[in-house]
């Protein structure tokens, strides 16, 4: 490190100063913070150096460096936290197992199952393949610490335009080449540690472009017996280091996150990416499930942002007790590291484990027949500090709840004004047939067969309800997938993704409520009753009140969607500071994963028309509400309200379509989004081969094209069988409406005589991905 103001190193053999903060001034403080990368504000190093104060004496620079990791915005939550609490915490249910590094849930009587996901975007936007790849890394290593075996990945992912050049700001990389790079990563790490991706997504917009959004998620399955817990067991425990060395990769890494990213990002962070290694992780992983199912351990927890330096003192503060450090001891990739860099170093594959000394030897007899390093480097103690040695030197002394708890703010927050129908404006279409086609043709809505052809949903064997749907060479869109967590149970577990960041962007409260409602369609779609939540919020600078209005508003609509539905959130993550050079700031992103439960995935329902002759229903009301949706974006429409949630309406018609489903009424079924019904019933034929006619006069509403291209919450696209029209139709009463049947080899639109061949609208939905990016995987 180059020297800083007011630091003097000490008379040792290795690299160690010491830091005159008693002595600085705001302004040194301000230096301080910059020089030594902390991302420290100045009220925040005066608390720093008042505490330090009642100390009596001068920190160490790797005190001062944990707490530049223990405070960051990635890691405290110092902006976000009095939100979440408002709004989103204490949704809870007596099935809710664990709210730790993962959440678990019950899955049934034997078996708990784990979901999380969080954010890699700042990583991915200097070094898109490492990037991603750390990103699959860091979230297994979530799922593991539970003692659960992952069993699948998800991946929605926002970038800027890859099908058109757009001005790249300075340090801003190629939309196609980080799309490209992403991909690439996700791929490789999750391919060679024997993981399917079975769900995810994909987001296109001009704000992504100086600012990609990598979003990774892991479900998994534990028997209840053998959740592992994320703290240790009190004092006198011994710290365990699990599996990679550490080294100079990944430091500052939760700092690098904490901030907007700048034109020089590129050159002055690329330390901060971290790099993975696949085939460590997985003998990693089987050695940490074999110790956690023979009891051997008091509690497990992966080495993520802030590496050493946090999970120590989380470990130790959320088991009451501190802990002593023996930081010599740790295994290192090259020699020569200071003493502050193995603490906050983000070298990945790492993982820590506390046990009893008893159980010390066969803790590490299990990874030494996996070929996997473990070395104890510390104790638990009674102390309530975290204290480090160096060859038994004391060079770091903290109490452990100043260290680790971090402050928590209330910054002021400006609330948005949604729009009205006041001034809106209806785009003009000339043809109906190009308004289709040039849908389907969208980034955000044309396949993506081309990233999921490269990820393996099949490895094992598991994955019931693939990511895409139909026959064989020539599938369209599904909802959600469909697992089969326990080999000799058929009971399913149902994953999906509900996104829409434009929702959010005009009404953010709305939006939220949209993603929630979203999650819950495509879910239901399959067959399944959603069960449980995990949110990854992604948004723009908080310390500026426009951005932390929108996080505000939208978090508001997550959290009374979720309570209303009686849905637990267990887990979920917060990015902030996604912001471009020269200010530009990304859509707000709040991105969803939900799960659900199907009693028998052979009851699974999928999105393709499955015959000729079905009679094709919507399922939900149909409103005037074109608000930010897709037709509007892509030919010019303004303002209009955004979709609104009627939660009562959302679980009414949910308990009605399960019922049908279960009665083995539901022949095909497709949640209704983007381009509404229009692209809905498109992408029914497309992935079933079939045509269809219809018709929208037994919809309410006047304008048959708000009809058409309306993307209003809660409604779903459903095929009947003629014979079963009878019961389906008593089962869900109103909230069903004929739209038509299935027939021929066209989409027939009877309100003005619209005609599109399928093979066209395949074309149209399948080619355009695959022409910008097939080159370049």
């Amino acid at each position: 490190m180059n020297m800083a103001c007011g630091m003097s190193r000490r008379d040792a053999s290795y690299e160690l100063y010491d830091v005159d903060i008693l002595a600085a001034s705001d302004d040194d403080l301000v230096q301080l913070s910059k020089d030594l990368s902390l991302g420290l504000s100045m009220d925040e190093m005066r608390t720093v150096r008042s505490y330090f104060e009642k100390e009596g004496r001068n920190p160490t620079d790797v005190e001062l460096q944990a707490l530049g990791q223990a405070w960051s915005e990635h890691c405290c939550y110092k902006s976000s936290k009095p939100i979440l609490k408002e709004f989103v915490f204490g949704i809870d249910r007596d099935d809710v197992l664990s709210k730790g590094d993962a959440g678990v849930m019950v899955f049934d009587d034997d078996y708990g199952y784990a979901l999380r996901i969080e954010s890699h975007n700042h990583p991915s936007a200097i070094e898109p393949y490492g990037g991603a790849a750390t990103g699959i890394g860091g979230i297994l290593r979530d799922v593991v610490c539970m003692g659960a075996q992952p069993i699948g990945l998800a991946d929605p992912l926002c970038f800027g335009p890859i099908d058109r050049d757009v001005d790249l700001p300075a340090g801003v990389k190629s939309p196609r080449y980080l799309m490209s790079g992403v991909v690439s990563g996700i791929r490789d790490y999750g391919n060679r540690v024997g993981i399917p991706t079975i769900t995810g997504g994909f987001f296109f917009d001009d704000k992504y472009t100086g600012n990609c959004l990598v979003n990774v998620a892991c479900l998994g399955i534990v028997k209840r017996a053998d959740l592992a817990k994320n703290y240790a067991g009190g004092p006198g425990d011994v710290m365990i280091l699990i599996g990679g060395l550490t080294g100079r990769d990944g430091i500052h890494g939760v700092n690098f996150a904490s901030a907007d990213l700048t034109s020089t990002s590129d050159e002055d962070s690329r330390g901060a990416v971290q790099l993975g290694d696949p085939i460590m992780k997985e003998p990693v992983m089987h050695a940490c499930f074999e110790i956690n199912a023979r009891h051997l351990i008091t509690g497990m927890k992966d080495l993520g942002g802030g590496g050493l330096s946090c999970v120590v003192g989380e470990m130790a503060l959320d088991g009451g007790c501190g802990a002593d450090v023996d930081l010599e001891k740790v295994p290192l990739k090259e020699p020569g590291l200071a003493p502050w860099e193995i603490w906050v170093s983000e070298s990945q594959e790492r993982m820590m484990c506390t046990c009893r000394p008893e159980n010390v030897d066969a803790v590490l007899e299990v990874f030494d027949l996996w070929d996997v390093p473990a070395t104890p480097i510390g104790r638990t103690t009674d102390t309530m500090h975290t204290r480090l040695y160096w060859n038994g030197e004391n060079i770091f002394d903290m109490d452990i709840e100043f260290l680790t708890g971090g402050p928590v703010y209330e910054r002021p927050y400006e609330l948005p004004t949604p729009p009205t129908k006041d001034g809106e404006v209806f785009p003009k279409i000339d043809s109906d047939r190009d308004a289709i086609l040039a849908m389907l043709s969208d980034p955000n809505v044309a396949s993506k067969e081309w990233a999921i052809r490269q990820y393996d949903h099949e490895v094992r064997a598991a994955t019931v309800v693939h990511p895409m749907v139909g026959p064989l060479n020539e599938t369209g869109p599904g909802d959600a997938s469909v697992l089969r967590p326990v080999p000799d149970r058929m009971k399913g577990l149902a994953a999906a993704i509900g996104c829409n960041p434009w929702f959010t962007e005009a009404d953010p409260y709305r939006g939220g409520m949209s993603c929630i409602d979203e999650t819950c369609r495509n879910i239901v779609a399959v067959g399944a009753r959603p069960n449980a939540f995990t949110d990854c919020l992604n948004f723009g600078n908080p310390e500026k009140p426009e951005r932390l209005g929108e996080f505000r508003e939208a978090v508001r609509g997550i959290g009374e969607a979720a309570r209303a539905l009686n849905i637990p959130i267990p887990s979920g993550n917060v990015s902030l500071y996604n912001e471009a050079p020269g200010g530009h700031h990304i859509l707000p992103t709040p991105m969803i994963l939900g799960c659900g439960f199907i009693d028998d995935v052979r009851k699974s329902i999928t999105a393709d028309f499955k015959k000729v002759g079905s009679c094709i229903f919507v399922v939900g009301e149909t409103r005037d509400e074109m608000g930010a949706s897709l037709l509007y974006r892509k030919f010019g429409g303004e303002k209009g309200e955004v979709p609104a949630v009627d939660i009562e309406r959302l679980k009414r018609l949910m308990d009605k379509l399960l019922k049908a489903m279960d009665e083995g009424l539901v022949v095909s079924c497709h949640d209704c989004s983007d381009g509404g019904i229009a692209v809905a019933v498109a992408e029914m034929c497309i992935s079933g081969h079939v045509g269809a006619e219809i018709d929208t006069s037994a919809l309410n509403g006047e304008d048959f094209r708000v009809k058409l291209y309306s993307e209003s919450n809660s409604r779903w696209i459903v095929e009947i069988d003629g014979a079963d029209v009878t019961r389906f139709t008593d089962i869900m009463g109103d909230d069903a409406h004929l739209l038509g049947i299935t027939k021929g080899d066209s989409l027939k639109i009877k309100d003005n005589g619209t005609e599109i061949p399928v093979e066209e609208l395949r074309r149209a939905w399948n080619d355009p991905v695959w022409t910008i990016m097939g080159g370049s995987a």
